[in-house]
This record gives C-alpha cells, sequence and structure tokens, in this order.
C-alpha cells in the first residue's frame, strides 16, 4: 500500500483560487505557446458579472459555485527509501468557484468607418 502524505501550507487561511472556463481554443497570431503570456484584462461589473476582454474580443461570464471543491498541491520530495523516492504533498490553494464563459466573444468596434 502506498501512502501519501498531504499537509497544510502555513498557520493561516488557505489561498483562493478561481477556475477559469472557456468553451472552445485560444490561439495565438503566430503559433506561439500561450504558456506564462498575458491571456487577457478580467473585469466585473456592478452585479458582480465576470468579462474577459481578449484581443479585441469580449466575453461575458458568470460565478458559478463548484460542487466539489478543487484543491492545488504542490509535491515536495520527503527523501528516499527502499522502495524508491518518496514524496509529500502540500495543500497550497482552494478552488470554490469557476468562472464560466459559455458564449461566442463579441468584437469589440471602437471606430466605425463613415460613408464618403
Amino acid at each position: 500500500m502506498v501512502q501519501v502524505v498531504v499537509s497544510r501550507a502555513g498557520a493561516g487561511a488557505l489561498a483562493e483560487w478561481v477556475l477559469m472556463e472557456l468553451q472552445g481554443e485560444l490561439e495565438s497570431r503566430c503559433g506561439a505557446s500561450l504558456a506564462g503570456r498575458l491571456l487577457g484584462d478580467l473585469h466585473y461589473t456592478k452585479e458582480g458579472l465576470p468579462v474577459l476582454i481578449v484581443g479585441h474580443h469580449i466575453l461575458y461570464g458568470k460565478v458559478v459555485r463548484l460542487e466539489k471543491p478543487f484543491a492545488v498541491l504542490t509535491k515536495q520530495a520527503a527523501g528516499e527509501s527502499s522502495s524508491g523516492p518518496r514524496y509529500s504533498y502540500t495543500v497550497t490553494a482552494l478552488i470554490k468557484k469557476k468562472l464560466l464563459f459559455k458564449t461566442r466573444p463579441k468584437p469589440i468596434i471602437t471606430n466605425v468607418a463613415k460613408k464618403a
């Protein structure tokens, strides 16, 4: 039987993260990876609804509470044993809500050309 050690990080309250769910795919213009790059700007309306601006597109979403929260774990080496390397895990954050963007993005039009 394998034992996995899971502990809580720090003495204070755990950080709370938010999961973001988008429908479809995100692609960069040049085909490069989006890892570690700025995706867009996230804002909230006066009613608390999320609005995501990606390039020249705007997406309207809603906040959904998850039925079962997720725990964010950090893997740490705990040493060696006769059966191989041992690891421990630390809970660093909890995810209790997600931002759901399920509608198609709408283009943002700032200047409309006038007919001559």
